[in-house]
């Protein structure tokens, strides 16, 4: 991402985010009874937004692109909350090529009754639809580097 342009997202925008998530949510009469952050970009907002909905909170680790182990990922957590007829939140920092997520429809499955997605930022591009999200850019047409306030301390 050499050529692309770096741009700062803020933690008001991540609260501004997270604010249209819940009203999306809200309009489409569904709301989780657990929410699980990818590890590590949703984990942060997947935290915040669990305390607002005070709803229980877990975590998944699907590393596609820095998997040098080639470590299969683990959906545990995602699988023990599915058994127990959990309406399933899945939030992400972004949706950028949408690999991640579709890991997680090829290898799992997403009845929409039970499992949607929420990013905070959705790459309309993506291979892969959300179903809430806070802000949509497409980087085919504007290339850029987003840098979220937990991946850079000095900003």
């Amino acid at each position: 991402m050499e050529d692309s342009k770096k741009n700062y997202f803020t933690t008001g925008q991540m609260r501004n985010a997270l604010l249209q998530i819940e009203d999306q949510m809200v309009h489409s009469n569904w709301m989780p009874n657990i929410i699980i952050g990818l590890n590590r970009g949703g984990l942060i907002p997947s935290v915040y937004l669990s305390h607002r909905l005070n709803v229980t909170h877990e975590s998944i680790t699907i590393r596609l692109r820095d998997n040098e182990s080639n470590r299969k990922p683990d959906l545990s957590n995602l699988e023990k909350a599915f058994a127990f007829q959990k309406k399933i939140l899945i939030v992400d920092d972004i949706n950028d090529s949408g690999k991640t997520l579709k890991y997680i429809e090829d290898n799992f499955g997403r009845p929409k009754e039970r499992i949607r997605f929420a990013v905070l930022v959705n790459n309309k591009p993506s291979i892969t639809a959300v179903d809430y999200f806070g802000y949509q850019i497409n980087k085919d047409e504007v290339p850029s580097w987003l840098v979220f306030p937990w991946e850079e301390w000095s900003k």
